[in-house]
């Protein structure tokens, strides 16, 4: 993959140069004090050229990189638009040019996976991928029934690049503390090394997707979840569907069918934990489609979380009070679940402005989300000055995926510029979230009630 700058030394000298800038900075930083100039400016600056330093690199690599950059959001929230604008570009501009594997190599993928033979297995094979990512590619293609299949093939050579770049990364802790100082970058870094090896297990991913089908079983009326047709090594095949992508019913849909796909999108992502056990960890435009029954079609079981009970009955206790007017008792709830450490302490009208964007959907009846409230909302939290809420938090290991689940979901509902009941959605499929419920989490086992 020319894409994927997978020789080490190349990697590991882009990944190196990130201390040795902030060494320089530092120095710079020390001589301007020095000079008379103010100590927090000074600090600003070093920040501000840390994080533009940081972005850049994790910007130019795939990988590991590039994963950990996407699942930052948190970071992009203390950024001004001139940091975070040109590397979000950067990242949509690798990941919209993705060169495709040779025919040749797909095949040799295949072979190592389903045989020799494995032309066998499929009346027809469509060498042109249909997709591709940043880790492996699909293509489209009819298995030996008949049946109109997608055939995901890994990168060779994909997972050493990941595994390389979380070993380095775990290197820079002690940089990404400079601009985040309540963060314990250690144990996010393990917990993001750890799924993202589940991903690239296609064995564990299609696994997800049978439980994840289990709980919204083929005759579900909102939902459709294609069936697991065959895995083997680096090859996972599964049930093709066709549909309106989500995307072009936010470039193009009517108010009807933007507010009939939030909802469905909204419920999806809020009742998964309690109908499978499981949330979907990439709630991306693209791996959701509307069928022309109305059903919402879901694809990509990669980044998926398992979600115990308790799990579930804590996260919906959490936002709960985060909904509530309350704000000693909203600080008391985060320390609680580390989201503030112990020793740092936080401005609380800028926490109330930085909980608004989550909170706020989940208050009345109906919320309207679109482009301006999310803008508005960001702009209360994108400086750098050190009193910034958001460098104060931290993000435990367990709320990595369910943060960007939210972040992401969130951002995905305000292109779509709806009007749904985000709140009777949670009061109806989030334990713990219930004004009433009890302190005691619920068996989500997928039984067969749940699945009905």
């Amino acid at each position: 993959m020319s894409d994927l700058p997978r020789r080490a030394v190349t990697r590991s000298a882009k990944l190196a140069s990130l201390p040795l800038g902030f060494a320089g900075r530092t120095a710079l930083g020390v001589g301007k004090r020095t000079l008379g100039k103010p100590a927090e400016a000074v600090a600003m600056e070093i920040q501000q050229r840390t994080a533009e330093q940081l972005f850049k690199v994790l910007g130019e690599l795939k990988g590991g990189a590039m994963k950990l950059g996407q699942m930052l959001s948190i970071f992009e929230a203390a950024l001004p638009p001139e940091i975070a604008g040109p590397y979000r570009a950067t990242l949509t501009k690798l990941q919209e040019a993705a060169p495709p594997l040779p025919a040749a190599a797909v095949h040799k993928v295949l072979a190592e996976g389903l045989g020799e033979h494995w032309r066998d297995e499929f009346e027809s094979f469509d060498d042109r991928p249909a997709a591709a990512a940043s880790i492996g590619q699909v293509h489209k293609a009819v298995w030996k029934d008949g049946r109109a299949v997608a055939v995901k093939v890994q990168y060779p050579g994909a997972g050493k690049a990941l595994i390389s770049d979380f070993n380095q990364l775990a290197r820079l802790g002690k940089l990404f503390g400079i601009l985040m100082p309540g963060l314990d970058v250690k144990s996010m870094l393990a917990e993001l090394k750890e799924r993202v090896i589940e991903e690239l297990d296609y064995t564990i991913e299609a696994d997800s997707q049978r439980r994840m089908r289990a709980g919204f079983p083929a005759d579900d009326p909102d939902f459709y979840i294609p069936e697991v047709v065959a895995q083997a090594g680096h090859v996972l095949v599964t049930e093709w569907i066709d549909g309106t992508p989500l995307s072009k019913i936010i470039s193009s849909g009517s108010q009807d069918e933007r507010d009939h796909a939030a909802l469905l999108y909204c419920r999806f992502l809020l009742s998964g934990p309690k109908r499978a056990g499981m949330l979907h960890g990439d709630p991306h435009p693209g791996n959701f489609r509307i069928l022309a029954d109305g059903r919402l079609g879901v694809l990509d079981f990669g980044a998926v979380d398992r979600v115990p009970a308790e799990f579930q009955h804590r996260m919906g206790r959490l936002l709960r009070i985060g909904t509530l007017d309350d704000i000693g008792q909203i600080e008391d709830a985060l320390r609680d679940e580390d989201f503030i450490r112990e020793g740092v302490t936080v401005d609380t009208e800028s926490l109330q402005m930085f909980l608004a964007p989550i909170t706020e959907p989940f208050i009345n009846e109906t919320f309207k989300f679109n482009r301006e409230w999310l803008r508005d909302m960001a702009a209360k939290v994108t400086d750098l000055r050190p009193t910034n809420v958001v460098r104060q938090l931290n993000l435990p290991p367990q709320y990595v995926i369910v943060h960007r689940v939210l972040s992401a979901g969130t951002g995905v509902l305000c292109q779509l510029e709806c009007e749904i009941p985000a709140r009777a959605e949670s009061l109806r499929w989030v334990p713990g979230f219930a004004d009433d419920d009890d302190d005691s989490p619920i068996d989500t086992s997928v039984d067969t009630e749940l699945a009905g």
